[in-house]
């Protein structure tokens, strides 16, 4: 698994993928929370708070983290190296969670220069500090949570198909659905509300986002995480087989 691990990271970095990755996601989050005027912008909501990222940042993630993945093995079955990536003395579920770790870290990466918004938001508090922590790091927390779903959506929709596109945009649709279309079907069944924005991701990641880490919420986002990846080594079984 860390022959895995390491080689996505160098296939990420090797290439023009990982830096545009990390730059497009703080380019956008920067040009929001800090440039561009409305509703996002920080400076003008006169808060220190961090809302506005939280906000924001899932929805710039469902674009981004399915064009970190939808190589991952669709640009292996087109270039005819799945199946020898398939015989090494690695088991389907190394593999898979080698790359899935892979293209986590370099979201994480992406993500950890945000950290120094907390600290701008921290000395521009009045006074000196005035900004709730446990909430923004649970926020953060519930971030990578959010983060590992929507990689292991990525990785399965890779297997699937050989086409970068397809899987994208496949990527892009599951990752909504579970994020947001769950909430606005919410709306239109109101007697079955709680049960149905349970069952996806917002729901949990503003709970999280309160600050205090809920063990439903933690297995939430496990289960989903795990759902996805067996689904992603069951399609590898079958190629293998």
């Amino acid at each position: 698994m860390k022959a895995i691990l390491l080689r996505e990271i160098k296939s990420f970095f090797g290439s023009p993928v990982g830096y545009l990755v990390m730059a497009v996601f703080l380019l956008l989050n920067g040009l929001f929370l800090w440039v561009f005027e409305g509703e996002y912008n920080i400076l003008n909501s006169g808060f220190a708070d961090m809302t506005p990222f939280f906000t924001i940042a899932p929805w710039i993630l469902i674009f981004l983290i399915p064009a970190v993945t939808m190589r991952s093995f669709s640009d292996e079955k087109k270039q005819g190296t799945l199946e020898l990536l398939l015989t090494k003395p690695l088991s389907l579920w190394q593999i898979v969670t080698g790359k899935f770790l892979g293209s986590l870290l370099l979201i994480t990466l992406a993500v950890l220069p945000t950290f120094s918004y907390v600290y701008v938001l921290s000395e521009l508090g009045m006074p000196t500090g005035n900004i709730d922590l446990g909430s923004t790091f649970g926020s953060y927390f519930g971030l990578l949570f959010l983060m590992a779903g929507y990689t292991s959506i990525g990785l399965f929709t890779s297997s699937i198909t050989e086409n970068q596109i397809v899987a994208f945009i496949s990527a892009v649709f599951l990752s909504f659905l579970f994020y947001y279309a769950f909430d606005a079907l919410a709306g239109l069944i109101p007697s079955s509300e709680g049960i149905i924005t349970a069952l996806g991701m917002n729901s949990h990641f503003r709970s999280m986002g309160r600050g205090v880490i809920d063990t439903r919420d933690v297995l939430y986002f496990v289960s989903l995480s795990i759902a996805f990846l067996s689904c992603t080594v069951y399609q590898l079984k079958s190629i293998k087989n």
